[in-house]
């Protein structure tokens, strides 16, 4: 899994269909039809999300390896 920043994650949601709720801050909250769960990614310019992070942002979205290519 290679790195991403905020910025490029939201994108990847957006693509699989999560839809911006709002924006508190500088974290984007996110969510999507059928789904209880929120999903609050952090955007702090051009900085890298954490790998810890980042693999719990995609299990909550429902995401692979592959559709972060």
């Amino acid at each position: 899994m290679k790195p991403l920043t905020g910025n490029a994650f939201t994108k990847i949601l957006e693509k699989s269909g999560w839809t911006l709720a709002r924006i508190q801050g500088s974290h984007f909250i996110y969510t999507k039809e059928g789904h209880k769960a929120r999903i609050s990614v952090p955007v702090h310019g051009n900085r890298m999300l954490k790998k810890g992070l980042m693999m719990h942002l995609m299990r909550v979205a429902g995401l692979r390896d592959e559709d972060l290519r």
